[in-house]
C-alpha cells in the first residue's frame, strides 16, 4: 500500500493538508506556498510536518535555496490531486443543491391536474431552476399516495386528504386549492338554456336526466354522490377518462358533473358547462409529503413553487 492509501485507509488526512502540499510541489517555496493558502508561513510549515508525519514519509527536499519533491512525494502528488479534484467537485455540487441549482424531484399528481394546470407552471419552474430534473406521475389520488409512501415520490396533490395519522401515519397534507364543479351538456340541452335561473340548477333537476359518470375509482365521484344525496342519479354510463365523458355528453347520451380544473378538456362549440354552487359540492386538492421527512433543497424549491402558482386563490 502507498503512502496515501495507507493513510487515507487510517482516516488521518485532511484537505487542508493534501492543499497545502500541492501548493508546495507547484510554488516549490515556502513563503509563497503559504501565502497561496492564506496562511502564515509556521503554520503551513507545521501542516507540512504533520502530512509528513502522518505518511510515514519525507515528501520534500528543502535546501536554503529550493525545495524539490523526493520520489515518494512524486508518488503522493498525483493521488493527492484527484482527491482534491473530486472533493472540490463534490464540495461544488452540494452547494449547488443547497442552493436549489441541481437537483431531482419526483412529483405525482391528478391527471387533471397534470395535463392542465401543470405545464405552464412547470415550464416557468423549469426557466427558473434548469439544473432541477422533474420527474412527473400523472395518476389517481391512491395511487399518489402510495407513490409517496414507497418513496417513489417526493410529494404528491392529491384528493385524499392523508392527514388522519390512525389512517396515514406516515403521511402529512397541507391544503392546496379548493376546486369547483361545472355541469357539461350538450349545447341546447334544457339545463344549458341561459334563460333557466343558476338558481334552478338544483341537485334535482339534474337528477331527472340520463347521467354520465366517472368511475368509483375517481375522487370526483364521492364528491357528486354526496353532494346530490338524498337524490338519486340515472347512470347511463361509468367511464374512467374525462375525454370519454366529453364525448359522451357531446352525443347527447346524458349530463355529467366535472371539476372545474378539468373543463379545458370540454372547450368544444358543441358543449355548454354552468358552474354549480351546491353546498358542500367542492373537492380540496392537498399537497402530501412524508411525515418527518426532510425534502431535498430541489424538492422543497418545487413544493413551495406550486404552492405560489395554485389554481385559483383557495390555497
Amino acid at each position: 500500500m502507498n503512502p496515501l492509501s495507507s493513510s487515507l485507509a487510517g482516516g488521518q488526512l485532511s484537505l487542508r493538508q493534501l492543499r497545502a502540499f500541492l501548493a508546495l510541489a507547484q510554488a516549490r517555496h515556502f513563503t509563497r506556498a503559504a501565502a497561496a493558502c492564506h496562511l502564515s508561513q509556521p503554520a503551513f510549515s507545521a501542516l507540512i510536518q504533520q502530512l509528513e508525519a502522518e505518511v510515514g514519509a519525507r515528501l520534500f527536499d528543502r535546501t536554503t535555496r529550493s525545495v524539490e519533491l523526493t520520489p515518494e512525494g512524486q508518488a503522493f502528488a498525483a493521488g493527492a490531486q484527484r482527491i482534491v479534484d473530486e472533493a472540490e467537485a463534490t464540495l461544488a455540487l452540494m452547494r449547488e443543491r443547497a442552493q436549489g441549482a441541481r437537483g431531482r424531484v419526483a412529483l405525482a399528481l391528478l391527471p387533471s391536474l397534470a395535463a392542465g394546470w401543470l405545464p405552464p407552471v412547470l415550464a416557468a419552474f423549469q426557466a427558473r431552476w434548469p439544473g432541477i430534473e422533474v420527474q412527473v406521475a400523472d395518476v389517481l389520488s391512491e395511487p399518489c399516495l402510495d407513490r409517496v409512501r414507497q418513496g417513489l415520490a417526493d410529494f404528491a396533490l392529491a384528493a385524499s386528504p392523508a392527514t388522519r395519522r390512525e389512517d396515514m401515519p406516515e403521511l402529512v397534507a397541507e391544503p392546496f386549492c379548493a376546486d369547483d364543479f361545472h355541469l357539461v351538456c350538450p349545447v341546447g340541452h334544457p339545463l344549458a338554456d341561459p334563460a333557466l335561473p343558476a338558481a334552478q340548477l338544483t341537485p334535482q333537476g339534474v337528477a331527472a336526466w340520463p347521467f354520465v359518470h366517472l368511475a368509483r375509482t375517481s375522487s370526483v365521484r364521492p364528491c357528486i354522490e354526496a353532494a346530490i344525496h338524498p337524490q338519486a342519479l340515472r347512470p347511463v354510463l361509468e367511464v374512467e377518462q374525462l375525454a370519454t365523458v366529453a364525448g359522451l355528453v357531446k352525443a347527447g347520451l346524458g349530463v355529467s358533473i366535472v371539476p372545474a380544473l378539468t373543463l379545458y378538456q370540454f372547450q368544444d362549440a358543441a358543449l355548454a358547462t354552468r358552474p354549480l354552487a351546491w353546498p358542500g359540492l367542492s373537492r380540496q386538492i392537498y399537497r402530501v409529503r412524508r411525515r418527518e421527512r426532510s425534502l431535498s433543497t430541489a424538492a422543497q424549491a418545487l413544493y413551495d413553487w406550486v404552492l405560489a402558482h395554485a389554481p385559483g386563490a383557495s390555497p
